[in-house]
This record gives C-alpha cells, structure tokens and sequence, in this order.
C-alpha cells in the first residue's frame, strides 16, 4: 500500500472517531442486549476460565511460585492472570473483528458509508472488557503484595500494543472472512494452538535459550511477557529492545498488509455480501 493510502485510511478513522466510538459502544451493548445479566456475561466466563487453570495447574498439579527474569518468585495464580488478561483481550477482538463485515453486512451494502471503521468498532469494543480485566488483575496483585508502582503504566502500552497487531490482523481476516466464511472456523484452531504457544499457563524462564528464541517469534510473547513486568517482575519495555523492535517491525508489517487487502477488496465486499 502505497504512503497516501495509510495517510488516507489513518485521516479517516480520526475524522470519523466520534462515530468510532459511538458503535464500539453500541456494539457491546448489543452483544448482551436481552439477557438478565448483561455485561456481567462477558466478565464470568474469563473468571471461571482463570479459577479452572488455577485449579488444575496450581492445586491439583502443583505448579507452585513462578520465578520471572530478574529471579522474583510470583503466585502462579497471579502468573496465570497476567498472561490471560491480554489473551482474552487478543482472543476476544480478533473473533468478533474477522466477523464484522458479514455481521454489519447492511452498513458494508450502504454507498456512503466507510467500511473501514467496522474491525476498528469490534477490537475497541473489547477493551471495555479488557479495562475490567486489567483492575481485576491489579487488585489480585495487591492482595499478594505486588502494589502498582511506576512500571504499571507501561499497562497502557501494552494494551495499545495488542490493539494494533489485533486490528491489523482483523483487517486480513474480516476481508477473507467476506469470500471464504471457514476462515472463523480456522481462526478459533489457530487460537486454540497459539494459547499453547504462548507462556501463559507455562513459563517460558523454563525453556533453554534455543527454544526461548523459537517461542519468541510468536509476537504475542512481547504482549504477555510485558503484562508481568509492569505487574510482577518490573522492568521497561525499552530495556528488551530487540522484543520491542520486532514487535513493531512484525506489527507494522502486518497492519500494512493488512489495511492493502482491506482496500483491495473493498470494493467487492457488497456485491459478495
């Protein structure tokens, strides 16, 4: 994609940022819009998810404290939670994104309005969750003595983090998703593996080096690996800068490719839809 069209699509998700974040909103609504607990849903499903692993990881297997990389032991559970925090979020954003043309297909078939906003309004409205989450995740870390502190911050960027490579991939599935509706199938396998390939139940200080690196190319290791730095370990991102700069430099990559083929396609989108 050539620089005026990034420039193009970047000026249109800005102009069109009140309008953004009007359906991001409505979109969560609408997903437990008729059921007498709403929202709360979205919120015991993860909950039960985490005390499930806790249960056979921690208690029946015992996994026991998880030792980090500047040798601090931490509570598997809380090791637990801030690996699955960002998953969820990744999880979560990238299924409802790859569905968001086919589901909005009566805004896609509308002249006049811009498709380009619709994977953007599905990975923002799963940040509502993911905020409920992340205080969650730092309230448990309180109760075992891990009090917010100056790394905690880099929570924020780790989340813009997953929100940019989740909505670059969103742009290439949700376009695929428009021709060859397997692709959610194929979506909820590759999920399915990737939580095994990345260190969320397993600690990846247990691998030796050469595995370490292989592990590593799954750009998803940035994500999880800086959730417990900001929250358990401490330590900046900019002081593991050969992971910051292939995150970004994959990142990067694949939002280009993405936002291509999104714009390639376009313009079939409603006559397939």
């Amino acid at each position: 994609m050539d620089k005026a069209k990034k420039t193009n699509l970047i000026g249109e998700l800005i102009k069109n940022r009140e309008l953004i974040w009007k359906l991001a909103c409505n979109d969560f609504k609408k997903r437990y819009a008729g059921s007498y607990l709403g929202a709360v849903w979205a919120m015991i499903q993860p909950v039960v998810t985490i005390v499930m692993y806790y249960i056979v990881f921690d208690i029946i297997m015992g996994a026991g404290s998880q030792t980090g990389p500047r040798a601090t032991s931490v509570p598997y559970v809380l090791f637990l939670t801030t690996g699955l925090v960002p998953w969820f979020f990744f999880s979560e954003a990238l299924t409802h994104g790859t569905a968001a043309m086919v589901e909005y297909n009566y805004l896609v078939k509308k002249v006049v309005f811009n498709v380009s906003i619709l994977p953007v309004i599905k990975v923002l409205a799963a940040i509502f969750i993911h905020i409920f989450f992340v205080c969650v995740m730092l309230i448990m870390a309180c109760i075992y003595g891990y009090y917010p502190g100056v790394y905690t911050i880099q929570i924020i960027y780790y989340s813009f983090c997953t929100l940019i490579l989740t909505l670059g991939m969103c742009y290439i599935t949700s376009a695929i998703m428009v021709f060859f509706r397997d692709i959610a199938q194929i979506i909820g396998i590759v999920l399915q593996i990737g939580m095994w390939a990345t260190p969320i139940l397993w600690n990846i200080e247990n691998l030796s080096p050469t595995w370490r690196m292989i592990i590593s190319i799954n750009p998803l290791v940035y994500i999880v690996n800086g959730y417990r730095n900001s929250v358990c370990y401490g330590g900046w991102f900019f002081e593991d800068i050969f992971g910051t700069l292939y995150f970004w430099a994959f990142t990067i990559i694949i939002f280009a490719l993405g936002t291509t083929l999104f714009n390639r396609l376009k313009p079939h989108f409603a006559d397939v839809l």
